[in-house]
């Protein structure tokens, strides 16, 4: 993105969380802090120091309970237990210090950042709560916020609520709740933490009056991602049986509260329950950082977005004609040459770039540390490896997959990239598909590996002599009866390292690859969809006219975005209706929706947001929520809510 703005790293497995209070008496009225450090991973500690910051610094030392200040220099405090501690999982240490600069005002004014330190010297990051102090009872005022006082993205399968006048303070979970549960709770705080960093946390690991109680059971009749949420006077049963059900069932919490700290009529539930679960098991997103390089940060921040709409797939489309964007170890020279755009490199400028070169590339820790954060958010990050065509930048950084009796200029791409389809008669073209996919699976545990597929140009390889000799060679009469084996060789080879080949719909033309070991996208008419069912294939629609959300929102001449596949408001995008086209008894093999975002013309993080939200929690609810729950009215209102990168 070339719009400067501050990103942050991927962020880090966190297995702590330090939650702190302030309470006063009229013996101690300057207050102290109280503190709850909560072991929430799976591995007990023990022989630690605790390190964190806090604006209210402690002056001295003169009550601490259960610990001991040794060290303060600023708003830097070190603090041990007092003798040995046997922090198992799931288990707290409680602690106190006095002699605090003032009253806090505010709840920023508690713990800034915290770690641990190991007697090794290893230091683990920990997770910090807001800053609790007694609440008062806050009761709501009455407002509107239509038929639909409880904000949820997506809707839910079933919502059956009533309404309370009373905002909670912090959802809290009961003590004896597992580790499992607790590290589920602080996986969602910290993800609304960096969604929404300037409001209170929805989740406290610390109980005050007026918090309303998470009491977590397993059942195991439950489906894979399903949940139920049952809301009592002082409880909340939170059932699930996997990590995704519990972290889905706290996101929809983190939400209501969200909103209904919001005002505007929306409120939290007093009693009444959601039973919830997905419409499809494939919920996705696509982004094209080949066009436009991203830092590895802002996919961070993107993940995140993704998590809170519940979608579950990031399909990274990591090469294209304009660069390849992923490191290869056997071939440096693919993000050496094929990263870089200028006007003295390899590749020229293409849109957007000027006099000055540009790149960047992913390494193998950037992706490992992505694919880390993706699994934590239950996303399963889905790579594209663009081939045959799509491959100028392949094929200008490794001249040797070129035939050098192919006449240049022989074809053309539709995006106007002359001879830049992979030739599958060169040995080279499968020795470095090999190591590609190789480095493919050692960082991505996906079933699926991406492989494009689409928009071969016609007349591809027909003036290159080794491809005329190997279509003899082999009976193949035109050039998609060539993709057709390219494909079906490049589906043995994922077979042979345990992964199953996805691919844009292009991928089903001719009979070159086993549709029941075979995923296909289906950017293109509605009708292709129908048709690839028809002959055995699964499919994710992703269509241009709906779920394209790079295409511009209206026809406004003022409008920015592309063209081609005309218009998409948000209300075309929440209208669309997937599998219309699909006889009922062949609807299985639509296994979801995604969205497509391609970044040819989206040069700065406000173009971005405008184009993408809130279509992405259109195709959201599309992805979630039974057709007939869906409600354009109720999804405007609640619009308002959404993130953005």
């Amino acid at each position: 993105m070339t719009e400067q703005c501050k990103t942050t790293d991927v962020p880090e497995e966190v297995r702590f969380h330090l939650d702190c209070r302030w309470e006063a008496s009229v013996e101690d009225p300057a207050g102290r802090l109280v503190f709850e450090l909560w072991n929430i991973g799976s591995a007990p500690v023990e022989g630690f120091r605790l390190a964190f910051t806090t604006l209210r610094f402690v002056e001295r030392d003169p009550a601490a309970d259960n610990a001991q200040l040794v060290d303060r220099r600023g708003y830097f405090h070190h603090v041990v237990p007092l003798g040995p501690l046997h922090l198992a999982p799931g288990e707290v240490w409680r602690f106190s210090l006095g002699g605090i600069t003032g009253e806090p005002q505010h709840r920023g004014e508690g713990i800034a950042s915290a770690y641990l330190t190991l007697s090794s010297g290893e230091r683990l990051a920990v997770a910090v709560g807001d800053l609790r102090r007694q609440a008062t009872d806050a009761r709501l005022a009455c407002g509107d916020a239509g038929t639909v006082p409880f904000a949820l993205i997506p809707w839910p399968a079933e919502v059956a609520l009533v309404p309370s006048d009373r905002l909670p303070g912090y959802l809290v979970p009961v003590d004896g709740t597992g580790a499992d549960e607790l590290s589920a709770v602080s996986t969602v705080t910290a993800l609304f933490r960096r969604l929404f960093p300037i409001e209170p946390a929805p989740f406290s690991l610390m109980a005050l009056p007026g918090d309303r109680q998470l009491r977590f059971v397993a059942d195991p009749a439950l489906g894979r991602e399903c949940y139920r949420l049952d809301f009592q006077e002082t409880e909340i049963l939170v059932t699930a049986t996997d990590a995704a059900g519990r972290q889905y069932a706290l996101t929809a919490l983190a939400q209501l509260l969200r909103g209904a700290r919001a005002g505007d009529g929306f409120r939290f539930p007093a009693s009444g329950h959601i039973s919830d679960y997905p419409r499809f098991p494939w919920r996705g997103c696509h982004l094209d950082t080949a066009r436009r390089f991203f830092a590895i940060g802002d996919l961070a921040r993107f993940l995140d977005c993704l998590a809170y709409h519940r979608l579950n797939v990031f399909h990274w489309h990591l090469t294209d004609d304009e660069a390849w964007r992923l490191e290869i170890r056997d071939y440096p020279d693919l993000t050496a040459t094929g990263s870089v755009r200028g006007p003295e490199a390899a590749i020229p400028p293409q849109l957007g770039d000027g006099a000055n070169p540009g790149g960047g590339f992913y390494n193998h820790a950037d992706v490992r540390a992505l694919v880390g954060h993706a699994t934590r958010l239950n996303i399963e990050i889905v790579p594209e490896i663009d081939v045959p065509g799509h491959s100028t930048a392949m094929l200008a950084a490794l001249p040797g997959l070129v035939d050098p009796d192919e006449l240049v200029g022989a074809y053309a791409s539709v995006q106007g990239f002359a001879n830049n389809a992979l030739n599958p008669a060169i040995d080279l073209t499968w020795e470095i598909l090999g190591a590609v996919f190789d480095d493919l699976v050692a960082l991505f545990p996906s079933p699926y590996l991406h492989v494009g597929g689409d928009e071969v140009a016609h007349g591809a390889w027909l003036a290159s002599p080794l491809a005329k000799k190997m279509m003899a060679d082999l009976g193949i009469g035109d050039a998609v009866a060539l993709q057709s084996h390219f494909m079906r060789r490049v589906q043995t080879m994922l077979a042979q390292r345990g992964r199953r080949l996805a691919g844009w719909n292009e991928v089903g033309n001719g009979d070159g690859v086993q549709p029941e070991a075979t995923l296909l996208t289906v950017w293109q008419k509605a009708t292709i969809g129908a048709g690839l069912v028809r002959r055995g294939y699964d499919i994710v629609m992703a269509p241009a006219e709906a779920y394209y959300l790079d295409i511009a929102r209206s026809a406004d001449w003022n409008e920015v975005g592309m063209s081609w596949a005309g218009v998409t408001s948000v209300e075309q995008a929440y209208a669309y209706e997937v599998g219309r086209d699909i006889p009922e008894e062949l609807l299985p093999r639509l296994k979801g929706v995604q969205a497509c975002i391609w970044t040819e013309l989206i040069d700065s993080r406000s173009h971005f947001n405008h184009l993408v939200f809130p279509r992405l929690a259109a195709v959201a609810e599309a992805g979630w929520t039974p057709s007939a729950e869906k409600d354009w009215l109720r999804f405007q209102k609640l619009c308002r809510f959404c993130p953005a990168l």
